[in-house]
């Protein structure tokens, strides 16, 4: 679908606050380079870095997006969230290589049962997000039942669950049935208005974690 002047300006948009996270990620390095968080921010730089090949990539060289994002970017995004909150959040090893697991296995699953050509796997963007939902309750749980819930502002990770709640969650029924969308270019285009305005408002998150949340509870 041809995407109109908004939706291509949300679009940049997207990948310039994207960079924006980068940076001021980058600034807070000399602070967090002794932390976990330092893989955050090689995160943040990867993913930054990432979206600019997918954008001007074939400008240079022929790839396919749809093989690089679903086989790369996207499994790189859901194994980073499902180690930071199973190994840093929740201390569990065996939670994050359950999920994980889980999560590759919807690979073989998808090609012997759904082989029909579509931008997103569905399937496997789905039983992701599912995963992340999982994981996202559990530490808001967490987070309500702490004895620091008056402090949340301060809390790294208020802002990350917060983000990646808009944007995986939400986008979660989107990507889910993608392809009976395109069918209906209203519908999609609210989606993907939401997708773009979400993925936006998530790396500012990202951002004001690292602003406001100078404490880790």
């Amino acid at each position: 679908m041809e995407l109109s002047n908004f939706q291509k300006f949300l679009s940049d948009s997207f990948l310039w606050v994207e960079g924006l996270a980068a940076i001021i990620a980058l600034l807070n390095y000399a602070s967090l380079k002794n932390q976990y968080w330092r893989f955050f921010i090689y995160y943040l730089v990867i993913i930054f870095l990432s979206e600019i090949i997918g954008k001007w990539g074939g400008l240079y060289f022929s790839f396919s997006k749809a093989k690089y994002y679903n086989y790369l970017i996207i499994p790189f995004q859901f194994i980073f969230f499902y180690w930071l909150y199973a190994i840093k959040c929740f201390n569990s090893k065996v939670l994050f290589y359950s999920c994980s697991t889980i999560y590759f296995s919807s690979f073989l699953v998808s090609e012997l049962f759904f082989r029909e050509s579509k931008i997103y796997f569905s399937f496997n963007y789905t039983l992701g997000c599912l995963l992340l939902m999982f994981l996202v309750l559990k530490e808001y749980y967490n987070q309500v039942n702490s004895i620091n819930i008056l402090n949340f502002h301060k809390n790294k990770m208020f802002y990350i669950n917060l983000g990646v709640t808009l944007f995986y969650i939400g986008t979660l029924p989107f990507f889910t049935f993608y392809s009976l969308l395109k069918d209906y270019s209203t519908i999609w285009d609210i989606y993907y208005n939401y997708f773009l305005i979400s993925g936006v408002v998530m790396y500012l998150l990202f951002s004001i974690s690292f602003i406001w949340g100078k404490q880790s509870y």
